[in-house]
């Protein structure tokens, strides 16, 4: 007897998939059928992975084959599982509550300390500030705080006031920024001495119990290091990139290299905006055509190379940005001067990648940058 194929698949047109509810032909499952004289090969594909699944079929085929078509038929089915994946295509990543009315959060990190991250911190937001942008500062160095000396409010208290019923933490201004730090919170002389989950904690209140209004920029100075307040931080806040500051020398390297790595893990997912060399060089002041790279030379920026992440720029080594941050002035404000342009150049380039990192990728929202004075990284629409 000749056999045709449309009275086999007309015949399969009988079997349910299982656990799909649709017969075999039109779900798919039948992928490929072959005839030679009485003998058909059966090709199937099936997402059940259980072994009584697949029993099944073979024996539903077999049978409505041999019952509807040709009772001696020799019938070789192949049963191939394409189990769905349990798992999501999507990692498990780290996801943080927005804030309404603040369009970006930049982290700034280090891999060590020493590095002069926070006084990178402090000078890239009063740099944003006199750009003409509406700036927020989270010192979430729990247990080293220095943004209130930084800028000039050590003996400052945020004032509460009211928001919709609720008590709220009024920051405190300086320059133009918003800040808000453990350090109003504590003694001068008093040490930290906190559990992660306290700092954790105090953290959270300084984020969600306080009154940020509308900023464009919110930046936080994160401590030193890879640990629990980094994690504390990533999943309280849906950070929109972070920038990793470095010296040259190899040791910091090493570390910064740690830093970027712990942003980009699969569970973080960070974009990393950028790396900033500080201490790059130093230029005395009666010569100042001469450059000496204490630290070594360039270590930052091969650093960026070889990980494809971008290279910021790089802030020189001058006594007037350590004697700026202690007397609570940041040296960004010193106008006219190399290092302002110094900081100048490299708030460019951080809000050039911040811009070109919403185009590309999910929120947070996309910045606005019309009141940009003087940008001239970023072009105005």
């Amino acid at each position: 007897m000749k056999i045709d194929k449309k009275d086999i698949l007309k015949a399969l047109e009988h079997i349910t998939v299982p656990g799909e509810g649709q017969n075999m032909v039109d779900s798919g499952a039948v992928t490929n059928i072959q005839i030679f004289g009485d003998e058909v090969e059966v090709d199937i594909t099936i997402k059940n992975p259980s072994l009584q699944a697949r029993k099944k079929t073979e024996v539903e085929i077999l049978k409505i084959i041999h019952k509807e078509v040709y009772a001696k038929a020799k019938i070789k089915i192949n049963v191939k599982v394409e189990a769905p994946d349990t798992k999501p295509n999507k990692v498990n990543e780290i996801k943080g509550k927005a804030i309404p009315g603040i369009s970006n959060i930049i982290a700034v990190a280090s891999g060590k300390g020493g590095v002069g991250k926070s006084t990178v911190t402090a000078n890239l937001a009063v740099t944003l500030s006199k750009m003409g942008f509406k700036v927020g500062l989270l010192d979430a160095d729990i247990y080293g705080p220095s943004m209130p000396i930084m800028f000039d409010v050590a003996n400052e208290k945020p004032l509460a006031v009211n928001v919709d019923g609720k008590s709220k933490m009024k920051p405190v201004e300086s320059y133009g920024v918003k800040l808000l730090s453990i350090g109003f919170f504590t003694q001068r002389d008093q040490a930290v001495i906190w559990r992660g989950p306290m700092a954790s904690k105090a953290l959270n209140q300084m984020i969600f119990d306080a009154h940020w209004g509308d900023l464009d920029f919110m930046l936080i100075d994160l401590p030193p290091g890879t640990g629990d307040i980094h994690l504390s931080i990533m999943q309280a806040l849906p950070i929109t990139g972070a920038v990793v500051v470095s010296t040259p020398q190899e040791v910091a390297l090493a570390d910064a290299r740690k830093g970027v790595a712990m942003f980009q893990q699969d569970s973080i997912n960070v974009p990393v905006l950028g790396i900033i060399e500080n201490m790059a060089y130093f230029t005395p002041a009666e010569l100042p055509e001469n450059k000496y790279y204490i630290f070594g030379k360039e270590g930052a920026k091969h650093l960026g190379e070889d990980l494809n992440v971008p290279f910021l720029g790089e802030i020189p080594l001058v006594q007037s940005i350590r004697e700026a941050g202690d007397v609570g002035r940041p040296a960004a404000l010193q106008s006219g001067t190399p290092v302002e342009a110094a900081f100048e150049e490299i708030t460019k380039q951080v809000v050039s990648e911040v811009v070109g990192r919403n185009k590309t990728l999910p929120p947070t929202e996309a910045i606005k940058i019309t009141t940009m004075a003087g940008c001239s990284a970023v072009k105005k629409k």
